[in-house]
């Protein structure tokens, strides 16, 4: 017999009760009360606009703080993480000219 895959998984969960998804991912990384450089990493350093005004930089400080924000919500009860992934699109990105690393 097969492990069930991880759809099957979460329609027999969703057939036993109500799944709590996480909550606003934009308000837990602003409370972290990271800076400009922060959200610039490496990666963005010499961007000519501000980084911090948009959710596409958003998961620069590192994996870390994603990660602990992840187990914030799933020791509070959470059943399901997504991913931060507000605006990111090529027109949402293209007021801060980061329309070029949507994709990554």
């Amino acid at each position: 017999m097969t492990a069930p895959t991880a759809s099957q998984q979460l329609l027999s969960a969703l057939e036993a009760r109500v799944l709590v998804l996480d909550g606003a991912m934009g308000t837990m990384i602003q409370r972290r009360g990271l800076t400009e450089a922060d959200f610039r990493g490496q990666r963005f350093v010499s961007h000519g606009t501000i980084c911090a005004a948009t959710t596409m930089c958003w998961c620069s400080p590192g994996p870390d703080v994603v990660a602990d924000i992840h187990a914030q919500y799933l020791d509070a009860g959470a059943d399901i993480i997504e991913t931060n992934t507000f605006n990111s699109t090529r027109i949402a990105q293209a007021d801060y000219r980061l329309e070029a690393v949507v994709y990554d």
